[in-house]
């Protein structure tokens, strides 16, 4: 007779309140069939008494991880694990008790600056229990930590290129949400992002911006081709101001319809709803109040009544062939201009762009022009030394009464005026029979006996006192004596001799340095011809 077959059916076994399926090996005779479960730390079993089923929705799911993370804020563990497992949106309640603790040991460890692998969707509760103030002490020292995290866990190659992406986009809304200084929120910030933002603010302030601002905003939509162009590469300075020139022209005049020229290349700054940590765990407890936060001159954010929104430029909606078509026809033109690089064909559709670079070019070369024609400048800085000098020279001259009689009343300046000089006589020497000109001794002996000392002072163009000092000077005598007891400054008499003469001589006869007065050798002869042939 065979045996009737039998069945054995086993019920699943319940763990910390969790059905496990799992293969049991049958036991031998004399052994235990239901050997002790491994221990599961208080802690954590109260922590998932925490979780709260509810309607079941994503925001029930957020506020359990918020709860159940506080509880569990200063929790540490010793037992590794090194499985992996894949979550989306993972939250406690999502890992078994195995995981929780390898979890949570993993935290202790990077809690002290040690960044072992771990599997990514584990990785991710610690960023999320930063996102909610789980672990850290302010918004200030979330981000803190948020940076070490990307330096000693994705840095190192453990995490993947998404997270990476996912906490640069937590860290800057994050900081927004918060209110930090803007400053400390553009380093959270794409750089891509942050640069487009700053062309776009340049641009529509060129006006006043410098050129290599302006020429490089247009090359972060005009690309390397722009940046790399021959009229740049001859001339930098020149080439870069002439593009933004023409960019500047453009936005001053608008569009062929009368549009404004920024607005048609790049539209308008929108409104759009923003959904800040929309993709992550994270529950904010109580609304949030109003406020506008500026990040930079291109995009802000707003909150009102709990609810966000962005201004930004939308590159949906930028005309990239207009701006396009326009630094092409630029590039065309100023390469022809400046006569380098390859020309480049001109295209019908560009035409409408070439009376914004046509009027740059025409102003750039009313500039070139203008800058060819020789200056005549007139320093009058010398004027001011003289009369200086003249002053103090004027005082060491003065008596202790003449002083006092200076600040008296008008008498002293009657004293101190110089004495009229009577119109300027040239002074023509004969000439000879012969039709050239006399000699030194011949003029002596020809006009000496005839004129007086009164009529030599009129023909000279001097007076009696500067004809005095220049005889003195010519006998190689100083004349500060005769200076003095005129109370004349020596600068205003080297002056009033030199022009006596420089009709007949064609230069300057005495020379000032601001001590003494010199005569000039090179002349003498001449000035004794003039003053008759010698020097008495």
């Amino acid at each position: 007779m065979q045996p009737e077959g039998v069945t054995v059916v086993l019920e699943p076994q319940k763990f910390d309140g969790e059905q496990i399926y799992r293969e049991t090996a049958l036991p031998f005779a004399g052994e235990n069939p239901n050997p002790a479960m491994p221990k599961v730390p208080g802690r954590i079993r109260e922590m998932r008494k925490l979780y709260e089923h509810g309607d079941g929705s994503y925001l029930r799911k957020c506020r359990n991880f918020l709860r159940q993370g506080r509880f569990m804020e200063d929790y540490e563990d010793d037992r590794p694990w090194t499985g992996d497992v894949r979550r989306y949106f993972p939250t406690y309640h999502d890992f078994d008790v195995r995981q929780l603790r390898g979890y949570f040991t993993w935290r202790t460890g990077v809690r002290k600056g040690e960044y072992g692998p771990i599997a990514a969707s584990l990785a991710y509760l610690y960023l999320y229990e930063l996102l909610c103030g789980i672990g850290s002490s302010s918004p200030e020292d979330s981000l803190r930590k948020m940076r070490a995290f990307e330096k000693g866990f994705l840095d190192s190659g453990i995490g993947d290129p998404s997270m990476r992406k996912n906490l640069r986009r937590w860290m800057l809304e994050y900081a927004v949400l918060h209110g930090l200084p803007a400053e400390m929120v553009r380093s959270f910030a794409e750089p891509a992002m942050l640069e487009k933002d700053a062309a776009l603010t340049i641009l529509r302030t060129s006006e006043n911006a410098a050129d290599e601002a302006v020429f490089s905003a247009l090359c972060v939509f005009g690309g390397n081709r722009l940046a790399q162009s021959p009229a740049v590469a001859k001339e930098e300075e020149r080439g870069k101001h002439l593009f933004a020139e023409v960019w500047r022209g453009a936005v001053r005049k608008g569009t062929e319809k009368g549009e404004d020229f920024f607005e048609a290349c790049f539209g308008e700054r929108k409104t759009f709803h923003w959904y800040p940590l929309s993709n992550a765990v994270y529950a904010e407890e109580g609304g949030h109040p109003d406020i506008d936060f500026v990040l930079d001159g291109s995009r802000s954010y707003h909150c009102r009544g709990g609810r966000w929104t962005e201004e930004r430029y939308e590159e949906l909606y930028f005309d990239r062939k207009r701006l396009e078509a326009l630094l092409h026809e630029a590039d065309r033109a100023i390469r022809k201009y400046l006569k380098t690089g390859r020309n480049l064909q001109e295209r019908a559709a560009e035409a409408w762009a070439r009376p914004y670079v046509e009027a740059v070019l025409e102003e750039d070369r009313k500039a070139v022009l203008e800058a060819s024609r020789p200056k005549i400048t007139i320093d009058l800085s010398g004027l001011e030394q003289i009369r200086r000098a003249a002053g103090i020279t004027r005082d060491s001259l003065l008596t202790a009464e003449e002083l006092d009689g200076e600040r008296s009343g008008e008498e002293a300046v009657h004293r101190l005026t110089a004495p009229a000089m009577p119109p300027v006589t040239t002074f023509k020497a004969p000439a000879s029979n012969s039709g050239t000109a006399m000699s030194a001794e011949a003029i002596h002996k020809t006009e000496a006996p005839q004129q007086t000392e009164e009529e030599t002072a009129v023909f000279t163009g001097l007076d009696e006192t500067h004809l005095t000092i220049l005889k003195a000077l010519m006998r190689g005598e100083t004349a500060d004596g005769q200076i003095r007891s005129a109370h004349l400054m020596p600068a205003l008499v080297t002056d009033t001799i030199n022009e006596a003469f420089y009709d007949e001589i064609g230069d300057n006869i005495l020379e000032y340095d601001g001590d003494k007065i010199s005569l000039i050798e090179d002349y003498r002869e001449d000035i004794a011809a003039i003053l008759g042939g010698r020097v008495p």
